[in-house]
């Protein structure tokens, strides 16, 4: 997320009521989680475990819980909870909003789109031309849409991302101040629900066709001319390249890549980043051809131990 205009270092302190290391004048850009960092930007880390992750990130300024070596070009702010004020900062840059109507006055929409009673289109969305948004279909704040893009009736774009810290009192949620950008020709199913990014963009590439009842977690990003079928659940922060398809009642894991032309077939579980251009089947995942030959394996089983009476 990139701020509207380049603030000091001094100025993000004084928001924050907290210590700074570096310049005053140090320019601050914008801010965003690790795996989307860009100079320029803030992000914050709160467990020693990834302090190096963070201070050798491509990130300028480093929201920390601890005062420790800053390296060469860059700045600290030094904050007793750094998860509660990157929550600071995105309230302050990326307020909640409330609709003025049921389609904002500052939604801008494309020649020839249609847009079917009861749908909710928020503040500052974008849609392209020739598009049709079907009956009760919720679009969030922020949300870019391209052109001849279909969503049906119950889905919501642009809500919360899934992310919490523990804490004794309950959850705490991190607030989500990105978008959800969805390209040219892409057909999206009834009862869809695709979160928005916590500080970057949730993206579905152009020509991808989702069917009815999938979820999209914060952050992911899905390529070119995929198929994702009925139910299935797609984490966080995952790559999926293009052309991928993805069959009913998947599973994944948050912080993988699915390689281009993988084909996932229906009730699996991906628990980790795999090869493109190959079949998989099962939990935990595995090539398709392979984990079937073990299912009939077990099947010969009984017969085995029948022949060893």
């Amino acid at each position: 997320m990139k701020f509207p205009k380049i603030y000091s270092l001094q100025h993000i302190a004084n928001l924050l009521e907290c210590e700074f290391v570096g310049d005053a004048s140090f320019p601050v850009q914008g801010m965003n989680e690790i795996h989307v960092v860009e100079s320029g930007d803030i992000v914050f880390v709160d467990h020693p475990k990834y302090y190096d992750k963070a201070l050798n990130s491509v990130a300028t300024i480093v929201l920390i819980n601890k005062k420790v070596d800053c390296p060469e070009g860059k700045a600290l702010l030094i904050s007793t909870d750094p998860f509660r004020d990157f929550n600071v900062l995105t309230k302050h840059f990326k307020p909640f909003e409330q609709a003025a109507a049921t389609i904002s006055p500052s939604a801008k929409i494309g020649k020839g789109t249609v847009i079917q009673p009861n749908a909710f289109i928020g503040n500052n969305v974008v849609i392209g031309e020739n598009c049709l948004i079907h009956a009760n279909v919720s679009i969030y704040d922020h949300t870019v849409i391209g052109d001849n893009v279909i969503i049906h009736s119950g889905t919501v774009l642009g809500a919360d991302a899934f992310y919490y810290k523990k804490r004794p009192e309950g959850y705490d949620q991190l607030l989500s101040g990105g978008r959800v950008v969805i390209k040219n020709n892409v057909g999206i199913g009834a009862l869809c629900t695709i979160d928005k990014g916590v500080t970057g963009d949730t993206t579905i590439g152009e020509g991808t066709k989702i069917d009815n009842q999938v979820h999209v977690g914060h952050d992911t990003v899905i390529g070119k001319k995929c198929l994702i079928a009925s139910q299935t659940g797609i984490a966080g922060c995952v790559i999926i390249e293009d052309e991928v398809t993805i069959w009913g009642q998947v599973g994944t894991t948050s912080g993988i890549t699915i390689g281009a032309n993988a084909v996932i077939m229906g009730q699996t579980g991906v628990t980790k980043s795999i090869e493109g251009g190959k079949s998989y089947f099962g939990t935990p995942i595995q090539e398709s051809r392979e984990k079937l030959k073990q299912l009939a394996n077990i099947k010969k089983i009984p017969e085995i131990l029948n022949k060893l009476k």
